[in-house]
């Protein structure tokens, strides 16, 4: 099976709508079992409530599972207040610990004491485990499903062991060793076991060159760590060196998807949507927008007051008006190029927070050679549009506001990252806002000056 492509999706939707509507539910559901799990919770988003229950009636168990676990919330509580029975409780159990953690997380109270109460008590306890680690942490979307063994067993009794209870893990090629009172020890790969002699011991293929992570690490350090050693999985311990899980590749990427688009939104000057924004209500969008709008609106009020400030100066020169817009617009871009460059580098650990020194200093050379350069530009341009002295003013300028704003956006991020603040928030919108206000103080200040004779020209 392939996944289906728009115009695909779209055909077969109206195909199986059509089918449900005629109460032809077995051949809806023929076409339905073929398609990949993630098409399925598609198509299910775009039924109208009785189509959606009538198709994730006619899924296997197996599939509802899947499909009921890559729907939104409104969804899962809408087919959960429709369910009963046998068929409700096979749902529940079956999913995936933390899945299913996730889904009791964010359902209403009125559904928790329901839910709890149909959850197998083994299936509980876990659930009520991962519920128990900090919100945002590794724990949270860990499973405690996998497959491990012991260092002193024989290379044949762990496969035995693998081959009856490799059903159950979540991965099945990572292997992890732990001893008696469940410490994790190594891990070693599928392949290795079953290259290897069967009457030797497992410690013999052991490295003790591993990495691991704890319950209470931020989840963003599960996606640096994944990445940078190339591992399908991981495992996770607590305080006290025991195995308590592991985390896959499935759950790293779609906190990684997550990361990325919280960052692109606070980025922005939004507010971080819970939410997709296809799901979002026009509240919901106007509520994480307006509240950054009216900080920045503060913002520039000092850009307001420093035009008000030299409002003579303005007036007598008029053609300084001219270059207020490339001037400013300049020092926003370069603030941004640098602040954007060192969130996403401090977001992937390949900066440091006690590098600043370094990454300021490399900052202010690349500031001063952009200045230069885009100075010397403006410089001429200023000369051709309002001779000498305006392009004294505006050669300056443009290299001063480059410069300073370029060191903005490098040490805005260090400064938001040491008092605990997402540097995402370090945008092109707030960035822009400061150096506005700042390049504007910058190229008036700088006209006054040689205007007046402070700063002689040729």
């Amino acid at each position: 099976m392939t996944p289906l492509a728009h115009e695909e999706k779209t055909d077969i939707l109206e195909e199986i709508t059509t089918l449900l509507d005629r109460r032809k539910v077995r051949t809806a559901r023929s076409k339905l079992v073929v398609l990949l799990d993630p098409d399925i919770a598609d198509l299910l988003s775009e039924m109208t409530a009785e189509q959606r229950l009538m198709a994730f009636n006619l899924l296997p168990t197996d599939d509802a599972t899947e499909v009921f676990s890559l729907l939104n919330t409104d969804l899962q509580e809408e087919i959960i207040s429709n369910l009963k029975g046998l068929r409700l409780k096979n749902l529940i159990n079956e999913m995936e610990p933390d899945d299913r953690a996730v889904m009791l997380e964010e359902l209403p109270d009125e559904y928790l004491e329901r839910l709890l109460s149909i959850i197998q008590p083994e299936e509980r306890a876990e659930t009520e485990k991962i519920l128990s680690y900090p919100a945002e942490s590794v724990g949270r979307i860990l499973t405690p499903s996998y497959i491990d063994v012991r260092p002193d067993w024989s290379i044949q009794q762990a496969l035995n062991h693998i081959r009856e209870y490799g059903a159950d893990a979540e991965i099945i090629n990572i292997i992890y060793v732990t001893d008696d009172q469940e410490r994790f020890v190594d891990f070693i790969f599928l392949r290795e076991l079953i290259l290897a002699n069967p009457d030797a011991k497992v410690e013999s293929l052991l490295e003790g060159n591993y990495v691991s992570l704890n319950v209470t690490d931020d989840q963003e350090e599960a996606v640096v760590t994944m990445g940078r050693y190339d591992l399908p999985a991981l495992p996770v311990v607590d305080d006290d060196n025991r195995l308590v899980g592991i985390v896959t590749f499935d759950d790293v990427a779609d906190v990684a998807a997550d990361e990325v688009t919280e960052d692109f939104q606070k980025g922005g000057a939004v507010a971080p949507l819970e939410i997709s924004y296809r799901e979002a209500s026009i509240w919901a969008l106007f509520q994480k927008r307006i509240g950054w709008l009216f900080i920045l609106i503060f913002v520039n009020l000092v850009s307001s007051g420093v035009i008000a400030a030299y409002e003579e100066t303005l007036a007598s020169v008029i053609s300084l008006a001219f270059f207020i817009p490339l001037l400013i617009a300049s020092g926003g871009n370069a603030g941004s190029q640098s602040a954007i460059l060192l969130v996403r580098a401090i977001a992937t650990g390949d900066v440091k927070l006690t590098q600043w020194f370094s990454i300021i200093s490399k900052e202010i050379l690349v500031g001063l050679v952009l200045g230069l350069v885009l100075g010397l530009g403006s410089y001429f341009l200023g000369i051709f549009r309002g001779g000498p002295a305006i392009g004294v003013i505006v050669g300056l300028s443009m290299v001063a506001i480059v410069f300073v704003s370029n060191i903005i956006g490098a040490v805005l991020p260090f400064v938001l990252t040491r008092a605990n603040i997402d540097p995402a928030v370090a945008g092109s919108p707030l960035i822009t806002s400061i150096a506005d206000s700042v390049g504007l103080l910058i190229y008036f200040s700088i006209a006054t000056a040689v205007l007046s004779g402070a700063i002689p020209f040729p």
